[in-house]
């Protein structure tokens, strides 16, 4: 791999230059530089499966946004390549390591800098974690809306970069429509600000919305201003029993068509099954799609009463609403855990992130279940189904050459399907190393040619995040 000889070059020529980490150093507490080989080897790679990762020469916990200024600088001095880490929770490689890099990690910058209940907006660092976020701005009656379903752990640095989505999305939006500014650390060091306080702002082309996405490539986010919305009602749950899955998706046409705002979830029967099996959650296991509804509106009791209807239209077997709030919560941290449990299947999985157009998602679903028959593999689905953001997940046992032949087959093989139903490679997860063939042929060469263009100018050395997206 020509990227793979860069970076050998990369390391060779640093250690004729002088220690790296004493260069760090210079600007660096010792405590924020990790050169102990086991430790820096637990940083080399986030979540995902079968792909690729280097090992770190060093790895770097800044606090401040001086040291990140100091490590880009020495980084570019010294031409080493710098991988952004944030919580690792990622599931698509953009966080993995290559030899002889800098990891730079951003959790130790975990401060919420400001909370403004009237400009309805939160300051924060980039290593502070969702749900902390959450929490924080809900005792001032406010609400921060992406939620992955890592949001115990996924950090606001990390959502910004790969555009995270989450359940609540298909009402409130992705990571992108609340991201209002930032400041970024460029690869040269300098310290460079986009976008804006206010609601609204137009002036010059959108560099805040270019960055959310970016993985990592263009600048090291430090700080973020986050758009807040006022705190909803507590939310109330329907689950919907289908016989098959293209019921299910039935109705989710029938609801969307409706003119329903809400938060609408699939799960398939063996995500219910692995769901079960992990957690005990209760499941109903007799079905072969469950739809899981919600509403956080002043009458949710009338909105589900409405929705379920509509499922029953479309050949739902049973529908049955949650009691209260409590019944509700543990319905959606059941399919929170679902691609948790997926994994426990058979320990390894390659879970895709294809997103469709909700007219399309039972093609999709069939399509699926055809693939997974074909490869002769276990493949569950749980979906964002109100936005078409489906998650089939490949469980696969990592020890068998050729069990993992057919996983990687069956993976690409959905990708396909996707772009084939008018859809994307990735509706949150971003593409990484485990799927940037597959922008290639999402974006063209044109496109492809016009992004390399836009990394050159930020990142005319080619240091920052190497070998991913493209």
């Amino acid at each position: 791999m020509i990227v793979s000889r860069i970076e050998a070059s990369r390391v060779e020529d640093t250690a004729a230059d002088g220690p790296l980490a004493g260069r760090l150093l210079d600007g660096l507490p010792r405590e924020a530089v990790l050169t102990d080989p086991d430790i820096t080897a637990s940083y080399a790679h986030d979540m995902a499966s079968f792909c690729p990762a280097g090992t770190p020469a060093v790895v770097v916990l800044p606090r401040t946004v001086e040291h990140v200024q100091h490590i880009m600088r020495t980084a570019t001095e010294l031409d080493v390549p710098v991988v952004p880490q944030g919580a690792r929770t990622g599931l698509s490689g953009a966080a993995n390591a290559t030899d002889g890099c800098i990891v730079l990690s951003l959790t130790k910058m975990d401060r919420i800098l400001e909370i403004s209940p009237v400009d309805r907006i939160a300051v924060v660092e980039p290593g502070v974690v969702n749900a902390a976020l959450s929490r924080a701005v809900g005792e001032h009656g406010l609400y921060y809306p992406p939620d992955p379903s890592s949001w115990e752990t996924c950090t606001i640095g990390g959502n910004i970069g790969t555009a995270s989505g989450g359940l609540c999305c298909v009402k409130y939006g992705v990571t992108a429509e609340y991201v209002l500014g930032l400041d970024v650390v460029l690869a040269d060091g300098r310290l460079m600000s986009t976008g804006r306080r206010t609601a609204k702002g137009v002036a010059g082309y959108d560099l805040t919305r270019l960055f959310v996405g970016s993985e990592g490539s263009l600048g090291i986010v430090v700080r973020a201003v986050l758009a807040l919305r006022p705190k909803p009602p507590e939310q109330l749950v329907l689950a919907a029993e289908f016989a098959s899955g293209a019921e299910a998706c039935d109705a989710v046409c029938r609801i969307m068509a409706g003119g329903h705002t809400l938060l609408l979830e699939l799960m398939d029967r063996t995500t219910v099954k692995a769901v079960n099996d992990l957690a005990r959650m209760g499941l109903p296991e007799s079905t072969e799609a469950l739809l899981l509804a919600a509403f956080d509106t002043t009458d949710p009791v009338a909105d589900l009463a409405a929705v379920g209807a509509l499922c029953e239209v479309a050949g739902a077997t049973q529908v049955v609403p949650a009691e209260d709030a409590a019944e509700s919560e543990l319905l959606l941290q059941a399919r929170r855990m679902s691609l948790v449990a997926l994994e426990a299947v058979k320990g390894t999985t390659m879970i895709d992130d294809v997103c469709v157009p909700c007219s399309r998602l039972g093609e999709l679903i069939d399509g699926v279940e055809r693939i997974s028959e074909k490869y002769r593999l276990t493949i569950g689905v749980v979906a964002h189904a109100g936005d078409g953001n489906t998650h089939p997940t490949v469980c696969f046992d990592a020890s068998d050459p050729e069990e993992s032949r057919r996983a990687r087959e069956s993976f690409d093989e959905i990708m396909a399907l996707g772009l084939e139903l008018g859809g994307t490679i990735t509706g949150e997860h971003g593409v990484g190393v485990l799927k940037k063939e597959w922008l290639a042929r999402e974006i063209g060469p044109v496109g492809l040619e016009m992004q390399r263009a836009v990394k050159q100018v930020f990142d005319p050395r080619g240091i920052l995040n190497p070998g991913k997206l493209f």
